[in-house]
């Protein structure tokens, strides 16, 4: 084991990525490699290796080695490195405390994250506001939502504000690990705060309407939040259109669309394929090419889902043959891409050429693809699938 660890600090050394300056050394990065190859007795060894030859690890090599440590589950030693440099004039950044932090609560240690906290609240550091921010959302990550709602109390107790930032975090976590009802109150705290939810909580409050299937309750949402917000710029408008394609509320869709065109926002490729997808699955073909032309005439570029939208429509009522009318107006030698927002897809789903030409794609990723292609190989799995059925 020490012959490996002298071949690899000769290897390292020949590449120039171990510094020693007077009596410190800084192999910072050969540690942070070590950890990353779960070789934390190599880390321990190297650094008795370097005392043993008068040397004495830097600031950055104590925190690598005490991280190193904390990730690999040495937690006393990990402990010691802290202790050790907290006891000196050495004052950690924030980034150090949050690596460690995070280290010990993923692995369940929360009482460490608290001994971690309540010592750098007890030295004052200037960055104890930054703190209880970094704590809160290493337990919000962790699904830890009672220890969260604890942190920002003893925050708001010790004078701290809370600020937009913090208050979004706190909607985000309650949105993934919480009811419903808990993140709507997390939602009406932040706007008693006065502060703005951002986009981020925006779309997390949306994906957890989306899953419950609460779609109403997601439209009054977006109602509420101010669909004339244009610093999130489509998002409100083309989530409120979701709402209703979803459930097929055509004439509805139709209404908040206009309305979407009188309040100033141009549709972008979502707004566009979230109408096209209700267009396609309710046959609505008059609809589906007048949206076409629409797009067109904005200039916006057609994706992967578009030309879903055209193929399901048109092989559904078994059109097939009637399909190249609506193909020759798009450019079909296109390379296939998908520019949709993903919320698209948690409330409608994938269409089946969405889906079949996304695993053809996936097979043969060296190919280039164009839309052409895709169908043409759609087409025919169609047909062999026809003439199996008749077979039978």
């Amino acid at each position: 084991m020490v012959l490996c660890l002298e071949q690899i600090m000769k290897e390292w050394k020949q590449k120039g990525r171990i510094f020693i300056k007077g009596e410190f050394v800084d192999c910072a990065s050969l540690i942070q490699a070590l950890s990353k190859r779960r070789l934390p007795h190599l880390a321990q060894e190297l650094l008795v290796e370097m005392k043993s030859e008068g040397l004495a690890p830097n600031n950055s090599t104590l925190c690598a080695l005490m991280l190193c440590y904390a990730e690999n589950e040495f937690f006393s030693q990990s402990e010691g490195v802290w202790d050790e440099m907290l006891n000196s004039s050495w004052v950690p950044s924030i980034q150090i405390v949050s690596e460690l932090m995070d280290a010990y609560a993923k692995m369940g240690h929360f009482d460490k994250v608290k001994r971690i906290m309540d010592q750098v609240i007890s030295r004052n550091f200037d960055f104890v506001p930054d703190l209880y921010s970094v704590a809160i959302s290493c337990f919000g990550k962790l699904g830890k939502l009672e220890l969260m709602e604890n942190t920002l109390k003893e925050m708001v107790a010790r004078g701290f504000p809370v600020d937009s930032a913090t208050g979004n975090t706190f909607i985000r976590y309650y949105s993934i690990f919480g009811s419903l009802t808990e993140m709507e109150t997390s939602y009406g705290r932040l706007k008693r705060s006065r502060h703005l939810i951002e986009e981020e909580g925006i779309r997390a409050m949306s994906i957890a309407y989306i899953r419950e299937r609460k779609f109403y309750r997601l439209s009054e949402f977006l109602r509420d939040v101010g669909l004339e917000r244009r610093n999130v710029g489509n998002l409100l408008w083309n989530l409120l259109l979701l709402s209703f394609a979803v459930n097929f509320k055509m004439k509805t869709l139709q209404r908040e669309f206009i309305r979407m065109l009188d309040a100033g926002f141009g549709p972008d490729l979502t707004t566009f394929n979230i109408r096209a997808l209700a267009f396609s699955r309710m046959n609505l073909f008059w609809d589906l090419h007048l949206s076409l032309e629409h797009m067109k005439h904005e200039s916006v570029v057609s994706d992967l889902v578009t030309y879903g939208c055209l193929v399901d429509a048109y092989l559904d009522r078994r059109l097939a043959k009637n399909l190249n009318f609506a193909l020759n107006k798009m450019n079909v030698d296109d390379s296939p891409l998908v520019s949709t927002d993903p919320l698209v897809f948690e409330a409608m789903g994938k269409g089946d050429f969405h889906l079949s030409s996304e695993a053809v794609m996936e097979f043969n990723r060296q190919k280039k693809w164009t839309y052409r292609q895709l169908i043409a190989i759609y087409l025919k799995k169609q047909y062999r699938r026809k003439q199996i059925f008749w077979n039978y």
